[in-house]
């Protein structure tokens, strides 16, 4: 241990988005020394790209709102696969973390009474959604940002973690490098909070920046962790498509939530074909499936996509209420939304699926090891309702920091045993592609993944294409054990891929391998093969992807038991 810089704390947090940064914040209030690990800079987070709103049932625009109302739409819309008491949970307690954040700083838009203002977004039966005009998650970030600094919580800004390090069966400790130098860095802690997002850089088009490389998915896997529905990953409907320099960067569901509608090359206002009576807003798996099947069928627009055209309701109410859609058309595609239609379509956004948790705790399968926010699994079910991600990340980032450290006070630092063998063999691993001559280049590698998963495992799927695609991903996997890298460690990002990779690789194995095996539509699964869903077979079971030795195992298992109380909701809309 003598030969790495060395850092100990209490709880160690991986990633510092929304979710990673109120764990943080949680855990030190209960009085837990914490260190914050951010891939990049801090603020340099994806909770900005939630832009429309957080979801709660506040009742401020909506009188009859409450939270049974919002658990049954997050159920519905996750199709009944979520865990009843994470949605039932978020629900509750999502009012309360608006208020708190209120309390912390943040500044939200107002009713004329004063009360903090709430939007339409799809899937929700009432206007649900706090904003901050079109910048929700930046306001989210900045006020989680400045009450975690002040919090006492130490930060270690760029910097990769790639192992977790194990007791027995429990985690004690975090291995990586510093990005700026690439020098490894060590982190003893008594519990670890899994913090990383989501893992959309395994496809060609997304919405999510050059971090989510479903690192804390893999971390977890190779750690000993279960990972649960795998196959539901969210194609937001509406990213940019024109120009190529920023297809898939994401248009709001705020344009839809204030008025925008959408159309196709013909004129024709066409999610009427598909959801009559909620229309543009419906979810986002049927709105995105429904812009897919337009431009298919040869009614799409010029750049491969479909009009969103939110110029009716009057330049002076977009500029209030989407700022930051009008500057980003004006800036990339010289387009002045005020007078004229966007083009979107699906952009891969979400993945639904990810470390199995408890509902109370945000604790994995694995002793010590917690997780919240995208990289946690259970939650969204099949297919997450737009808002709702920003209110999770409140909910149970809150309960995993506040598990976290009342695990941690359970543990003496002095038994916390380190395996320096894991350590060194990690560390070979790490810097064989520098001496690998005749290796793969991490890029065309990366290049070579993306375009497998956007052909096969995109908005549609098919058991022949599920095939074929698993197939050439095995052999990829295969042909890429060595890769080749040139230059030194300081500010390599040709390591930084190749490091990458190994995540990258796992998580679209564990996608692939969950999508082959579902054969049902739901959600944001849509099997071309198997249309319709199957309640009898797949409506009660999660998809569980564990490590097993060399290989990834498959297995489904039951849904837990919801209660009647809350099964008694449903019966009403019968």
């Amino acid at each position: 241990m003598d030969k790495y810089e060395t850092h100990e704390h209490d709880v160690i947090v991986i990633g510092a988005g929304g979710a990673g940064l109120r764990a943080a914040i949680e855990a030190s209030a209960q009085g837990a020394t914490v260190g914050l690990v951010c891939k990049s800079l801090l603020g340099k987070a994806h909770t900005v790209m939630a832009e429309g709103g957080i979801a709660a049932a506040m009742a401020n625009v909506a009188p009859e709102d409450n939270w049974e109302t919002h658990f049954k739409d997050t159920m519905y819309g996750g199709k009944m696969l979520n865990n009843w008491r994470m949605a039932e949970i978020h629900a509750k307690e999502s009012p309360d973390r608006i208020r708190e954040l209120e309390r912390w700083g943040a500044l939200f838009d107002r009713t004329k009474e004063g009360k903090i203002n709430q939007r339409a977004f799809g899937g929700h039966t009432w206007k649900r959604l706090c904003h901050v005009g079109d910048r929700t998650g930046l306001e989210l970030i900045r006020t989680l940002q400045d009450k975690g600094i002040h919090s006492g919580i130490d930060v270690y800004m760029e910097c990769i973690i790639t192992d977790l390090l194990k007791d027995g069966d429990k985690v004690v400790g975090a291995f990586g490098y510093w990005r700026d130098t690439g020098k490894f860095v060590l982190f003893k802690a008594k519990a670890i909070i899994l913090a990383t997002g989501g893992i959309g850089k395994i496809y060609q088009v997304t919405s999510n920046s050059w971090e989510y490389t479903g690192d804390g998915h893999a971390l977890a896997y190779r750690a000993g962790a279960e990972l649960i529905d795998m196959e539901f990953i969210q194609f937001h409907p509406t990213g940019m498509v024109w120009p190529p320099s920023v297809i898939g960067i994401l248009v709001t569901e705020a344009v839809r939530g204030e008025g925008g509608i959408l159309t196709n090359s013909k004129g024709e206002r066409f999610m009427e074909k598909y959801d009559p009576e909620r229309m543009e807003l419906s979810t986002r798996d049927v709105v995105s499936r429904a812009i897919y099947t337009e431009v298919k069928e040869g009614r799409g627009t010029p750049h491969g996509g479909a009009y969103l055209d939110i110029s009716h309701i009057g330049a002076e109410y977009i500029m209030k209420k989407l700022p930051s859609m009008y500057h980003q058309f004006m800036e990339f595609a010289d387009i002045d939304i005020t007078k004229g239609p966007m083009e979107v379509g699906p952009t891969t956004h979400y993945v639904m699926g990810g470390v199995r948790v408890n509902a109370e705790t945000g604790e994995s399968t694995v002793g010590g090891l917690f997780a919240a926010g995208e990289v946690s699994g259970g939650m969204h079910g099949a297919n997450r309702l737009g808002g709702n991600s920003l209110s999770d990340l409140l909910v149970f980032g809150r309960r995993a920091g506040l598990g976290a450290a009342e695990y941690a006070n359970q543990i003496d630092s002095n038994t916390l045993n380190i395996n320096n063998q894991q350590i060194a063999e990690h560390e070979k691993e790490m810097l064989a592609p520098f001496s690998n001559s005749n290796g793969k280049n991490p890029y065309t590698v990366h290049q070579k993944l993306q375009v497998i998963m956007q052909n096969y495992f995109g908005v549609f799927r098919i058991e022949d294409k599920l095939k074929q695609g698993l197939k050439e991903l095995e052999a990829l996997i295969n042909d890429s054990k060595v890769l080749s890298i040139e230059g030194s460690r300081i500010f390599n990002p040709g390591w930084n891929l190749s490091i990458d990779l190994n995540s990258l690789f796992i998580v679209s194995e564990a996608a692939a391998r969950c999508a082959l095996q579902r054969e049902e539509s739901r959600g944001a699964h849509s099997r071309v093969d198997y249309p319709e869903s199957d309640n009898k077979k797949w409506n009660t079971v999660n998809s569980v992807i564990s490590q097993d030795g060399d290989s990834m195992k498959l297995v489904f298992s039951p849904l837990p038991e919801m209660p009647d109380e809350l099964k008694s909701l449903f019966s009403e809309d019968q």
